[in-house]
């Protein structure tokens, strides 16, 4: 058993690795800038895992997900590994802390946010730490050709420049082949190593339907398949309703969108996940860093932004093996729908910059000052105070986050944490000469380590209960401690944040740039038009059309909706093939009378008969006024 391996089995519990994997830990070891395009639910977090773990040193890992990025790091503390975060939302003596911890102690983890790498306080910190290997999870963000082009994520060849020896490993799950060229530029790959698993999915059988009525195909497809799903809108009104629907229908289900509290989410969730609830109907805002093997299905009920977002959510169906079914529904209006999503997604820059100067006053900051202020933000008082449109204050808030003024997050679940400030010594001397204390500090010895050393999770509930005291009062207690400096105490919160990237800019001075607004306008305009093609075209195999986007080929699937239909033709895929190659090659001269096509065709004319009359169904072909035929789109294939 090599190194690897041991690694594997002794902290994860697996004897193998999954395809790839081996080969990524063993690149990135070797020193290799490597790039890694894993499909969602790939094992991406192993690659940098194992081979942080067999070195000495602390792997850096980059990644814009808060949520996530805490779970990993609570994951890797149940399995006796030394981790750490640091995101906005954290005081700046606990961001020293962890620094400290991160080059003279012993951890091998510090998950960071990409807009944290800019900081000059963290770049001078750094050059202290033993850097093994700097891992970037949705690597793709990287790029401005990518789907959710992050600038903050430029700040990496930064960091490359001051950590020159470790090796780089970047890791996605979608990107098309700019993306993958644009990643390795713009991270400064040297001599970089490319693997890509294939986006074959054989057990995921992707389908496009028509429907007038939503609800109703819904609710056939989900008593048909059976078994956990998840189904993905973009209304959250509508994730309410429709969980309200499939309950009437005596379906298990509940609702899932960004507006709940995290408490509320984090229950939602666990009960999906543990089978107690059978659908949870949800914007996109779920399914990020869930590892769920036995969704049965995904279905959408609108159109998604873009082909890698609908590849990534429809991916979370099927992971363990076993059939399972990517349903897109689609009906007239959804085109006129999704082309207004993308023009909303653009306010004029006017009222871009009009929403910055109400965010500044929001926030009470003043002109030119409060560079790396940190506020709390909650978006519908926001709007509420300045009578704004929600969807139009919050995609000029996305907008002004791409050009770099602001730094968005949602709403964070910060639980109650302290440190003791003095030593043990000084600690006894003060439980003396305050009795009053005693018990409360002994039994937060008794139940919590690590307190002088590092910020740690206290239960408030617990403490009370055990010293039968109530929650105010316990709370006067802990304010009082860490007004004396003997503890440092911060309180459970939970809110959003804004950082302010930059110093408050007046109206002169704030300029909107092309890459934050007119690249961004014409790159979502472009995916938009690919996810139509997609849902309204049925010239080919879904599962083709989507794994072409990603620059890869395959046969057909056999089981999608296109397939589906050229199947109940009773013709063999040779048979099939050979017709429509010889019909092309006679129309490619132009347009023929019907009998005159039947008759330059080779074989049985009830086969050829069958494969034009699939042609016309298709809208592959029709007749000219002069009832000649003629190709629609000469492009098919």
């Amino acid at each position: 058993m090599n190194d690897f391996v041991q690694i594997l089995t002794k902290y994860w519990g697996y004897t193998k690795f999954r395809d790839l994997q081996e080969e990524i830990i063993q690149s990135v070891y070797d020193g290799n800038d490597t790039l890694a395009l894993l499909p969602t639910g790939g094992g991406k977090s192993i690659t940098f895992q194992v081979p942080a773990m067999a070195k000495p040193g602390i792997c850096i890992v980059v990644t814009p997900l808060i949520a996530l990025m805490k779970d990993q790091v609570e994951n890797l503390k149940s399995k006796g590994i030394k981790a750490l975060a640091v995101y906005s939302g954290l005081s700046k003596h606990e961001i020293e802390i962890i620094y400290d911890n991160c080059a003279y102690g012993d951890y091998k983890f510090l998950y960071i946010s990409p807009e944290r790498l800019a900081n000059d306080f963290f770049k001078e910190r750094v050059k202290n730490f033993n850097v093994n290997l700097i891992a970037i999870d949705e690597a793709h963000c990287i790029s401005q050709w990518g789907y959710d082009f992050r600038p903050a994520y430029l700040k990496i060849a930064d960091l490359r420049q001051i950590i020159p020896d470790a090796p780089v490993l970047a890791l996605t799950a979608t990107a098309t082949k700019n993306v993958v060229v644009d990643i390795q530029d713009k991270l400064l790959f040297k001599n970089g190593k490319f693997f890509q698993k294939s986006f074959v999915r054989k057990n995921l059988i992707y389908v496009v339907r028509y429907a007038d009525d939503k609800n109703k195909q819904l609710l056939e497809i989900i008593r048909k398949v059976g078994g956990s799903g998840v189904v993905y809108l973009r209304s959250r009104r509508g994730t309410r309703e429709i969980a309200e629907f499939l309950r009437e229908n005596n379906i298990s289900a509940d609702h899932y969108h960004a507006g709940l509290n995290m408490q509320t989410r984090d229950k939602k969730q666990e009960r999906w996940m543990s089978g107690k609830t059978q659908v949870i109907v949800a914007t996109n805002a779920f399914g990020m860093g869930i590892d769920k093997s036995n969704v049965r299905f995904v279905i959408h009920t609108d159109l998604p932004d873009s082909i890698e977002a609908y590849f990534q959510e429809a991916g979370r169906a099927g992971r363990d093996g076993k059939k399972s079914y990517a349903v897109l529904l689609i009906n007239r209006s959804d085109e006129t729908k999704l082309k207004a999503n993308v023009s909303k997604s653009f306010p004029p820059k006017s009222v871009v910059k009009d929403i910055y100067q109400m965010l500044g006053s929001f926030c009470k900051l003043p002109y030119h000052e409060g560079k790396g202020l940190v506020s709390d933000f909650n978006l519908f008082d926001f709007c509420k105070a300045y009578s704004l449109n929600y969807i139009t204050a919050f995609n000029s808030l996305k907008i002004l986050e791409q050009a770099e003024y602001i730094e968005l997050t949602d709403e964070l679940n910060n639980p109650s944490r302290l440190i003791f400030m003095v030593q043990r010594d000084e600690l006894y001397k003060f439980q003396v000469a305050n009795a009053k204390f005693d018990r409360l500090i002994k039994l937060i010895l008794r139940t919590y380590t690590g307190l002088f050393n590092n910020y740690v999770k206290i239960d408030e509930e617990y403490l009370s209960k055990s010293l039968n005291l109530s929650r105010d009062v316990l709370y006067d207690m802990l304010k009082l401690l860490s007004s004396y400096k003997i503890i440092n105490y911060i309180p459970q919160k939970q809110t959003p944040l804004v950082v302010f990237v930059t110093e408050r800019m007046d109206e002169k001075s704030l300029i909107i740039p092309k890459e934050s607004y007119e690249f961004k306008k014409k790159a979502k305009l472009e995916r938009m038009n690919s996810v139509l093609n997609y849902a309204f075209s049925d010239s080919q195999c879904r599962s083709v059309h989507l794994l072409r986007y990603f620059g890869e080929h395959s046969d057909r699937c056999g089981y999608c909706d296109y397939c589906q239909r050229r199947n109940e033709l009773g013709l063999s895929v040779y048979e099939f093939d050979k017709i429509i190659e010889q019909i092309k090659a006679v129309l490619e001269n132009g347009p023929v009378r019907l009998e005159t096509l039947v008759d330059k065709i080779s074989g049985k004319n009830e086969k050829t008969i069958k494969v034009i009359t699939w042609l016309f169904q298709s809208k592959k072909i029709h007749y000219t006024k002069d009832k000649n035929i003629e190709w629609i789109n000469k492009l098919f294939k």
